[in-house]
């Protein structure tokens, strides 16, 4: 019997996954083996010896402390794409929003409430004040082509705008996705030369943050439209205003507000709404209760943030999984024990990502609980499981 824990109202539709017979779900039980998780704060938690993976049901893993759960072995998920057709709808909605002044509007057409039968008139007077360009033929570049980037570069496409995609590490999925309608861009700062509106698709790490700053502002056509549904800080608000009041932007709409922000012209901010559809809440927690089972079940790891993926078919009914350091001859070490032991690995998987590696090993008997303390003990070893 597994243990679950949750730390959040999880989707029905990804908590009807886990099977009663072999799963105990609660938000509060001892020694999980495993916690899913949506916005709840894990930093400072005290994690369990019991406790194998905590599954993120979204994308960012801010809240949850990875390097202690490294440490400890503990395998982190989360559900990349699963919300990305929301965040796709509300990036073309931005798209819209930035090109007809439709929120400039509507906030105007509110201040001609109690003017009674002089509202058309006044309707007709003003709404030459809120005129836009349509999107039709114009050309929108695409920072990032991940699974929301794919999305947005293929809907745009088909709404007829031209579009350009740059992203110098788009997975071959990706690719596979892709409309060929789509050009590549040569580079980044011509794209940004070139384009009347951008949208950034990005995740926030140290070397994207600020991308978009006064250096590259200056790149840009005078009056681009910049969309930003990614991270906050993808984009440096303090250029981004100056940029805005220099002319160079002339639209700037973000699902990320912030205090500067708020309230400044031609700056729309939305309150972070991008996944907020119940489709998108269903669909991460059932990619969420996936990857958990099939890592408890079977050992099998895809979509972690501090493992690397790590899948293989189960050919013998003896599984052993290894979570350790990315160091020289840990494979050697496991495989020498199992030998001593008169243990035949019928197949073996290793797979490594930075600091971390993951070893599945498939034999031809049991793997003992004294074996299973011997390769506990090597330096470098995490966590290992008999399945």
């Amino acid at each position: 019997m597994f243990k679950i824990q949750t730390l959040n109202n999880i989707s029905e539709k990804g908590l009807e996954l886990l099977p009663k017979d072999t799963y105990e779900i609660s938000n509060d039980c001892a020694n999980p083996d495993g916690i899913l998780v949506r916005s709840a704060k894990m930093h400072g938690m005290e994690f369990p010896p019991s406790l194998k993976a905590v599954a993120r049901a979204g994308a960012g893993v801010n809240n949850i402390p990875i390097d202690e759960c490294s440490e400890k072995g503990i395998v982190v998920f989360n559900t990349p794409g699963a919300n990305a057709n929301g965040v796709k709808e509300l990036v073309l909605t931005g798209l819209f929003l930035s090109s007809r002044k439709i929120v400039e509007g509507i906030q105007w057409t509110k201040s001609l409430k109690g003017k009674g039968d002089e509202v058309p008139k006044l309707v007709e007077k003003g709404k030459g004040e809120f005129a836009g360009p349509e999107i039709l033929g114009k050309k929108l570049g695409v920072i990032g082509l991940g699974a929301i980037g794919v999305l947005v570069a293929n809907a745009a496409n088909a709404l007829g705008m031209d579009v350009q995609g740059y992203d110098p590490y788009m997975s071959i999925d990706a690719a596979w996705g892709l409309s060929r309608d789509v050009h590549r861009a040569i580079s980044l700062d011509s794209m940004l030369a070139e384009c009347d509106y951008i949208t950034i698709h990005v995740p926030l790490l140290d070397e994207t943050k600020n991308m978009l700053n006064k250096e590259k502002f200056a790149l840009m056509k005078k009056g681009v439209r910049i969309l930003n549904f990614s991270r906050g800080e993808l984009v440096n608000n303090t250029d981004l205003i100056e940029a805005i009041k220099a002319g160079i932007v002339a639209s700037y709409v973000t699902d990320f507000p912030s205090d500067e922000l708020i309230d400044v012209e031609n700056i729309i901010t939305i309150p972070h709404l991008g996944a907020s559809t119940p489709e998108s809440e269903d669909n991460c927690a059932v990619m969420a209760v996936e990857q958990l089972r099939n890592y408890l079940e079977h050992g099998n790891i895809k979509n972690s943030v501090n493992f690397p993926d790590c899948e293989m078919a189960r050919t013998t009914n003896y599984r052993t999984v290894v979570a350790h350091r990315n160091i020289r001859n840990m494979v050697g070490q496991i495989t020498t024990i199992l030998a001593h032991a008169d243990i035949n690995i019928m197949d073996m998987m290793n797979k490594s990502k930075k600091d971390w590696a993951y070893t599945i090993i498939d034999s031809d008997k049991k793997v003992e609980e004294d074996i299973v303390a011997k390769i506990r003990a090597i330096d470098g070893v995490v966590s290992v499981r008999t399945l």
